[in-house]
């Protein structure tokens, strides 16, 4: 089986078409040493059927997640390729997703609703999602009142004055794993630049600092649009380029940006 290597804004990823069998090669182990072996953040496997197909994610740890926004725009990219589309719609943990191409090397995904209830995070008790009860203090370093927001994937925001400043190699660990968050949590560090312009590192629960997070960014905006920070319509700069991030009046968040190929590699079966 082979599978392809590609990025989603610098959001590195194994996708592997399983529709035919296959999924007994991605045990834990074998995908923590390929996520080690090719640097990847995420392998995307691609269950169901030609008529209905399904995005599966596992992180870099082993474990299988609900969702993956620039996951799900590399998934969306192969499989309008495969049939000469553009657009798809495809099942994952998190629900369905519509995925449309926007240019070349360009996917636009409806993310579907973003939720905002606490149980729906889900936190480990009823609080107010906009300002979370949580703060961190490290050397020189105090942050507090994070929102908190499920793209299908839980999320912790934390809008500071200077995201390049922020160890979050350092703390992201340490929040990811607070007792508020029963399955975890990924942790953003937002910088709003203008109302329209955000700059988002984001520590991914199961992955670490990526270069990219499409849930992340998606959760950011929402976050800081229910603060008052930024608007609807959001361009999100991460490590690895940039994505555009739109919090429709319908509650559902659409994310665009490039996909690129980096390589095909063959999987043991």
């Amino acid at each position: 089986m082979n599978g392809l290597l590609m990025n989603g804004a610098g959001n590195a990823f194994l996708l592997a078409d399983i529709r035919d069998g296959g999924a007994e090669a991605f045990t834990p182990e074998r995908t923590q040493a390929l996520a080690r072996e090719h640097r990847l953040d995420q392998i995307l496997l691609i269950a169901g059927s030609a008529e209905f197909p399904v995005m599966r994610v596992l992180n870099a740890d082993g474990g299988e997640v609900g969702a993956c926004g620039n996951g799900a725009r590399c998934v969306g990219w192969y499989l309008m390729q495969a049939d000469g589309s553009d657009r798809v719609t495809m099942g994952s943990l998190g629900g369905p997703l519509v995925a449309e191409a926007a240019g070349a090397m360009r996917v636009r995904v409806d993310l579907g609703p973003a939720r905002t209830g606490w149980q729906d995070i889900p936190l480990a008790r009823e609080m107010d999602t906009i300002t979370l009860e949580l703060a961190v203090e490290a050397p020189g370093l105090s942050l507090a009142g994070p929102g908190a927001v499920s793209m299908g994937n839980p999320h912790c925001v934390f809008f500071v004055d200077d995201a390049e400043a922020i160890p979050a190699e350092e703390i992201g660990p340490v929040l990811e794993h607070d007792t508020l968050f029963p399955e975890r949590a990924n942790i953003g560090f937002a910088q709003v630049i203008a109302p329209d312009r955000i700059r988002l590192k984001v520590w991914e629960r199961g992955a670490g600092l990526t270069k990219a997070c499409g849930t992340g960014a998606a959760a950011a905006v929402v976050a800081g649009a229910r603060k008052g920070l930024t608007g609807r319509a959001v361009t999100v700069i991460a490590d690895g380029g940039e994505l555009q991030v739109e919090w429709r009046a319908d509650n559902h968040v659409t994310l665009e940006g490039p996909v690129a190929i980096d390589g095909e590699i063959a999987i043991p079966v």
